[in-house]
């Protein structure tokens, strides 16, 4: 293959800008023009078109089991094609059991950028997951540095193989293997789009170990975080890339666990109780009408993001006060030590 090469990819913590990187060195060594372009530093809304004839590559990894809405935005705005061939990675929380590599799921990541590909006239060759480690410590503790590095290695070879074979004009369609699970869990997608992005973009703050240097600020992908009462302050656009959170210098940025589960209680137990009481009284909803059952459900999360946009704020503000400032720090389980912070392998990147 001798068409030129270019990459678009989307990374927080750096998983898919490595894969990236790797695919674009295969096609460094076998002498094809290509070009890595992290879509962060560009010009989403104004795409220049891939030259006629050129290979695509989309490399992102997977939040709430679909890209990342900057991914999917990209990718709808995208000019359309004549034949050119494109290919789609993304990277999925791997994790390792002893000697055992387990692979993580994709939910409709590949699959509905696929569709839109195939619509704006893309030749699809290649859709591929890799594994690397999940960084998303909100969740859970950072993975072991040794475990970190014996990932990176196995998949750093699975990618270039895969390369390796786009490159020389074959067609890899790995992810197939997987479409059953992904379609199983296509309801989480959903909820995660619509809802759970949400709640997770307004669970971050930063500590009294913050010393304002900014970089939270001028490195965030996305440009979500913006200055509130002289500290950080997570807008709703946040990706929960955790790329701020894993990077801070001073280990300053936490996520509020105890927050989110007492707004989550508050919601659950309160204000969405006394929604149903009101539309109880108000309407009556045939056990036969699903579309009415539909629109009050989406009502009520409409009402759960609203709650949750307008109590971040009321939190934030109460940052300010020493006690409860301290009662938020002890009710985060990522301030402690054990709660460890991602960093991508150095030595395979």
């Amino acid at each position: 293959m001798t068409d030129p090469l270019t990459i678009y990819f989307f990374s927080g913590t750096g998983n898919a800008r490595n894969v990236a990187h790797w695919f674009a060195a295969t096609a460094d060594k076998m002498h094809i023009p290509n070009e890595a372009i992290d879509i962060a530093k560009i010009d989403r809304k104004n795409i220049q078109p891939p030259p006629p004839g050129s290979l695509v590559g989309f490399i992102s990894p997977t939040h709430g089991f679909n890209y990342p809405p900057a991914m999917m935005y990209f990718i709808f705005r995208f000019p359309r094609s004549k034949g050119n061939k494109a290919f789609l990675m993304n990277t999925r929380a791997g994790l390792k059991l002893s000697k055992w590599f387990v692979p993580g799921l994709s939910g409709i990541a590949l699959w509905l950028s696929a569709l839109v590909l195939l619509v704006k006239g893309y030749r699809l060759v290649g859709l591929r997951s890799i594994d690397l480690p999940s960084n998303w410590i909100s969740i859970h503790p950072g993975v072991k540095e040794k475990v970190v590095a014996s990932i990176y290695t196995r998949c750093k070879q699975i990618t270039i193989a895969f390369a390796e074979k786009i490159l020389n004009g074959k067609k890899v369609f790995t992810a197939f293997r997987d479409i059953i699970q992904d379609l199983l869990i296509f309801p989480v997608s959903i909820g995660y789009f619509f809802v759970g992005r949400f709640i997770l973009a307004k669970s971050f703050y930063a500590t009294d170990a913050c010393d304002k240097c900014d970089l939270c600020i001028a490195n965030c992908p996305v440009k979500a975080i913006l200055t509130v009462d002289n500290r950080p302050f997570w807008s709703y656009r946040c990706e929960s890339c955790m790329r701020c959170m894993n990077n801070c210098p001073k280990r300053a940025i936490d996520t509020a666990h105890g927050y989110i589960i007492g707004i989550l209680c508050l919601i659950n137990m309160g204000i969405v109780v006394w929604f149903w009481q009101g539309v109880g009284r108000l309407i009556t909803i045939p056990a036969d009408n699903g579309w009415a059952e539909t629109a009050v459900t989406l009502t009520g999360w409409v009402l759960t993001f609203a709650v949750m946009v307008v109590s971040y704020r009321i939190y934030h503000y109460l940052l300010r006060i020493p006690l409860l400032r301290q009662l938020f720090y002890y009710t985060s389980i990522t301030r402690y030590k054990f709660w460890r912070r991602y960093k991508p392998s150095r030595k395979n990147s």
